[in-house]
């Protein structure tokens, strides 16, 4: 019995060593298989980690490639900003700077405009004065005549028979006469002095008004003493020049013939000359007044005037709102005979 027990022990004993070195050969077996495996496959991720390192360097390569290409563009797109924003800056004073010049050229213009507003209105107010003391003045003027004529414009012209009878017999008696008529006006606007064939004393100012001024006076009174031009003894072309080149609608015209005879053909075709030319159309007013002076006529007794020249002017004179006088031969002392 207890030999059998015994012998059983030991079977089992075997039996559990076998299956133990079983196990551990298996284990033994498993470990050499997988020693043979683990290189092969450590090599191969490392060859496969190799390749991702280098293909990872090259995107980083390519990527730092592409960062400093685009870090360049953004710092040229930083400069061009940062000039764009110093242009608008500029842009921005120079707005500003037009704007403050505007708005100072609007106020500098509503004050130049307010400034021109009140000297109009002080102009205006001094003209409607000055007007108002010419007008008084003019009155009292008028109450002296030169010669029965009256002094009623600012604007004179003057028309002087320069023929022979005129220069030799009474030069110097037209020379008194007309420095009487330029002292009876205090201020002329304009004076002309013209021949009777529409000749100019003062061949500057033709067709233009000589200034007045007491120094200018002196000058046409001392030119007048010694003036010589050619005269057919005819004021008819002188009256129409003057009337064709002076009259303007805002002038008060005068003018004043100075002459002895009349040696045209037609009396009549003078007067109706005039009156088409010396009538406003539409109104009919005169545009200038005619006043004339008739001067003695020499080596004739009684000394008169030419008769004809008489007629002419008298009838000039009333249709164009002027007065003729015939001057006496008592003041022919006056005269003087110019070689």
């Amino acid at each position: 019995m207890s030999r059998r027990q015994r012998r059983e022990t030991e079977v089992f004993s075997l039996a559990f060593l076998d299956c133990i070195c079983c196990g551990f050969g298996a284990i033994i077996l498993l470990l050499v298989l997988s020693e043979f495996g683990v290189p092969m496959q450590l090599e191969q991720a490392k060859a496969d980690l190799d390749g991702q390192i280098a293909k990872l360097q090259q995107e980083l390569y390519e990527l730092r490639g592409t960062s400093v290409v685009l870090e360049r563009e953004l710092r040229g797109r930083i400069e061009q900003l940062s000039e764009e924003q110093k242009r608008v800056a500029r842009l921005r004073g120079d707005l500003s700077a037009i704007e403050g010049k505007h708005k100072a050229s609007i106020y500098e213009e509503e004050s130049t405009k307010k400034i021109s507003e009140t000297l109009e209105a002080a102009r205006l107010a001094l003209i409607e004065e000055v007007r108002t003391r010419q007008v008084s003045s003019h009155q009292r003027i008028y109450d002296k005549p030169i010669a029965g004529v009256p002094i009623d414009s600012e604007w004179v012209v003057f028309i002087v028979d320069t023929s022979g009878s005129m220069q030799s017999q009474n030069w110097r008696y037209a020379e008194q006469k007309l420095g009487e008529v330029l002292n009876i006006y205090p201020k002329l606007k304009g004076i002309q002095v013209m021949d009777d064939e529409g000749g100019y004393m003062f061949s500057e100012y033709r067709g233009k008004w000589i200034p007045d001024s007491p120094a200018r006076r002196k000058v046409i009174l001392k030119l007048f003493r010694g003036w010589q031009a050619f005269s057919n003894s005819s004021p008819s072309e002188g009256i129409i020049a003057a009337i064709r080149t002076f009259w303007t609608q805002d002038r008060s015209i005068s003018l004043y013939v100075f002459g002895d005879e009349f040696t045209g053909p037609s009396i009549q075709e003078v007067v109706d000359t005039v009156d088409r030319i010396n009538r406003a159309s539409g109104t009919g007013e005169r545009l200038v007044r005619i006043h004339a002076l008739g001067f003695p006529i020499p080596n004739e007794y009684p000394q008169h005037t030419s008769m004809r020249y008489a007629t002419l002017m008298r009838i000039l004179a009333a249709r164009n709102g002027g007065v003729f006088v015939g001057l006496p031969e008592g003041e022919s002392s006056a005269r003087r005979s110019v070689p």
